[in-house]
């Protein structure tokens, strides 16, 4: 039981390390955004974030 619980801990501790890198070792490192409106190639597609397309819909008085 101690065992598994060890090599869980190891296992979640490498894989933030892992994530972390970037923020770590690069000068104003940090994550990119992962919303679809900071998405250029969504943009260029139309694609819109949730939250847009139902306030568009309710502005259209369609979102019923």
């Amino acid at each position: 039981m101690i065992e598994t619980l060890l090599i869980s801990v190891l296992i979640i501790a490498i894989g933030m390390a892992l994530l972390c890198v970037k923020l770590l070792f690069k000068k104003n490192g940090r994550f990119s955004s992962q919303h679809i409106h900071d998405s250029q190639a969504m943009k260029d597609r139309g694609i819109h974030c949730v939250m847009d397309q139902d306030r568009e819909a309710r502005e259209r008085g369609g979102a019923f």
